[in-house]
């Protein structure tokens, strides 16, 4: 069974693919410790959810501008 050769567009997301995950892991991480330095007895749950809102309501508007095709010529 052969596989689908992808694209240059394709090959180069799959080969960032990683990259970007781990970035997006990174600014996640970031806020959580900034959250614990500045905020006593945090609860850890808590602010890991409420990251994690932020960041996807951010996915989200991002996700509807591409729809829009606010990025289309980027």
């Amino acid at each position: 069974m052969s596989e689908k050769k992808l694209t240059p567009l394709e090959q180069e997301i799959a080969d960032r693919k990683e990259a970007i995950q781990n970035e997006l892991e990174l600014l996640f991480k970031a806020n959580l410790k900034i959250t614990v330095w500045d905020v006593p007895e945090v609860d850890g749950q808590k602010s890991s959810e409420m990251i994690l809102e932020i960041l996807q309501e951010k996915l989200d508007a991002l996700r509807a501008e591409v729809q829009e095709g606010k990025y289309r010529y980027y």
